[in-house]
């Protein structure tokens, strides 16, 4: 199986700040661990275009697009909030997540890859149609769902969404459109601290309490998340993979192992093959314990491969 690698070290350029969670180094722990358990050169590897700006616009309004691009800052940080903040850097790295999930898309609809990973940064499924919150300025899954629902073959796509945190952009932006169907499992009440909308059979959202574990997790995805992805059996599956549900993430209190990450990526890579043509498109999200995502996304990463 092949798996295409989307990164760019235009993606280290946002630097939120000292101390700051989302950091810089997030990309090299992936990188290094990557090597560690000799992956890495075991990969198709692709540099991620910038993301024009009718391809943000599929997700988010002009706007919000002028807004952020009249706001980056020539020095220092401009603080949207006190969790989200634009340094020189950051709005050329957020062209370069979103354009790298678009670069997937294409990568794997044009028979290059079977399955891609996007390691990226800023993160994006906090980010709203009209809103930078939560780490994320553009939302790449949700830019990517869309983006692929304009190939020919493409009709039905579904975004999974493992991240500790609930996707609340990525809901706001795909809720309405009957093409789409979101499954996701999030530490609740954990920010943003929205209970998710109930929208049929186009979204199913397992809330999990603090502590839940391995168990709690495994039996949402098989008990919420199968039934309802074989009903709607989609032609292409994108997700959100946010690795802060691990037990040593800081910001966390979901107690997942590194296997769970592992279980999860075959369960997904398995559905495709039945279901969507193998088609799946990874995108990175959340992770701040370091050495925690460096392992996770290894796990991830060789399961999209298809090694044991």
């Amino acid at each position: 199986m092949t798996t295409a690698y989307i990164t760019h070290e235009e993606c280290f350029l946002h630097d939120p700040g000292e101390n700051h969670p989302e950091c810089p180094r997030r990309l090299s722990v992936i990188h290094d661990a990557l090597h560690a358990a000799q992956l890495y050169d075991h990969l198709q590897h692709h540099e991620a275009p910038l993301a024009q700006d009718n391809v943000i616009l599929l997700a988010h309004s002009r706007k919000q697009l002028e807004f952020l691009t009249d706001n980056s800052p020539s020095e220092g940080i401009f603080q949207l909030d006190p969790d989200t903040r634009m340094s020189p850097g950051t709005l050329r790295a957020a062209h370069r997540a979103a354009g790298a999930v678009i670069h997937g898309v294409d990568v794997i609809m044009h028979g290059k890859a079977d399955n891609a990973f996007c390691a990226v940064r800023p993160p994006g499924h906090h980010a709203e149609r009209n809103r930078a919150m939560g780490f994320c300025f553009f939302n790449n899954v949700a830019i990517g769902a869309l983006y692929a629902l304009g190939h020919r073959r493409i009709e039905r796509v579904a975004v999974l969404d493992f991240d500790a945190h609930f996707g609340n952009g990525t809901e706001q932006i795909l809720n309405d459109d009957p093409s789409v169907l979101i499954c996701t499992t999030f530490q609740h009440p954990l920010f943003p601290s929205r209970d998710p909308k109930q929208t049929g059979n186009r979204s199913v959202d397992v809330p999990l309490a603090a502590g839940s574990g391995s168990q709690a997790f495994r039996d949402a995805v098989m008990q919420k998340w199968r039934p309802a992805l074989k009903a709607f059996s989609p032609d292409f599956i994108v997700v959100s993979a946010g690795f802060d549900a691990h037990a040593d993430d800081p910001l966390t209190d979901l107690h997942f192992s590194t296997d769970d990450f592992r279980w999860v990526t075959e369960f997904i890579v398995e559905f495709a093959a039945e279901h969507a043509g193998g088609r799946v498109l990874s995108v990175l999200e959340g992770g701040y314990s370091l050495p925690a995502l460096g392992a996770c996304a290894a796990a991830h990463v060789k399961a999209l491969m298809g090694l044991a």
